[in-house]
């Protein structure tokens, strides 16, 4: 698979021990504050598909964010019932057109129940200032449905930023649908990030299956726990809703990697972690922006901080 051309890129870089601080229940007067609404903004994650829904039972277990909003959509009802946890919303997208069988490997049915349930999905999106969409390229539901849940989002005034996978090479007839997904995508996504299953051949050839599409799980739940933790928590130079919407509205595909480092070299260590994420392929040439997020404990020094946003931007 030739690489993408990255248009954007993110980072959120964690050293030593880190702590969330609690906004304070009091606050002074602001004036000019009338009418402004002081709550955190909605963001949803939504798994379309099987693989989307996996994503989104990997997201639940790793307790991301209580302010992110869950969703799991498919059109195999079986699927969605194994999802048990209390805190996942479950929709299951065009019911009448294929009783909850699922969309057989084709595409353009995936495609038609997410139209038929556009309602539902608008209605569990609403509000929503940023929508992440997580899905297997390559099927029938993920690669049909989710550019038309990604349309739904956008629509809807929010921030997309479509997460999907792309299949493994010698599934031909599944990399030729994941291709027409991925193009659909960019259409109506703002921005999308791709990871590519054959990396996982390369990083983890002797795991058993079920544990290698964990690390790819775990992968995108990083990344999506990253972004929504640097928009959610204030920080010393904050990383605000207003940055993050700013570089993804420009578009096209993106990357982003996680870095944590410990001990007296956890600058090198944090970055070299950033560099050497499973199932990204990381090429920053042509980017045209980047957000970078240091988290640190109190011994984290000004030039920490500095050399560690120097040695990412020279990636």
């Amino acid at each position: 698979m030739e690489p993408y051309n990255y248009s954007n890129m993110g980072s959120v870089f964690k050293t030593g021990d880190t702590n969330s601080s609690k906004n304070a229940e009091q606050m002074s007067a602001i004036l000019g504050a009338e009418g402004v609404s002081t709550e955190n903004p909605k963001i949803c994650v939504v798994g379309v598909g099987g693989g989307g829904c996996n994503t989104i039972r990997r997201l639940a277990e790793m307790k991301i964010a209580s302010e992110v909003e869950l969703i799991a959509s498919n059109t195999d009802i079986k699927q969605l019932r194994m999802i048990e946890d209390p805190r996942i919303k479950k929709i299951l997208i065009g019911a009448k057109l294929t009783g909850g069988q699922g969309a057989g490997g084709y595409p353009n049915i995936g495609e038609e129940a997410a139209v038929a349930s556009n309602q539902d999905i608008a209605q569990a999106l609403e509000g929503a200032r940023i929508v992440f969409i997580s899905a297997g390229m390559g099927g029938g539901t993920g690669t049909g449905a989710a550019p038309i849940v990604a349309k739904i989002a956008k629509d809807t005034g929010a921030i997309v930023i479509s997460v999907v996978t792309f299949p493994f090479k010698l599934e031909r007839a599944r990399v030729t649908k994941a291709r027409e997904g991925i193009e659909k995508l960019k259409q109506v996504s703002h921005t999308v990030i791709l990871l590519d299953n054959n990396l996982l051949v390369q990083y983890a050839p002797n795991l058993p299956m079920d544990d290698a599409f964990r690390i790819a799980d775990d992968v995108i739940g990083k990344a999506i726990d990253g972004i929504t933790h640097s928009i959610l928590i204030p920080s010393l130079i904050n990383l605000d809703l207003a940055d993050f919407m700013s570089i993804m509205k420009t578009g096209g595909m993106a990357m982003i990697s996680v870095g944590r480092g410990a001990g007296p070299k956890k600058i090198e260590d944090a970055v070299a972690t950033v560099k050497n994420q499973p199932l990204l392929e990381i090429d920053t040439m042509g980017a045209t922006g980047a957000l970078i997020h240091i988290t640190g404990g109190s011994t984290l020094s000004l030039n920490d901080a500095n050399n560690a946003g120097i040695c990412l931007l020279r990636m």
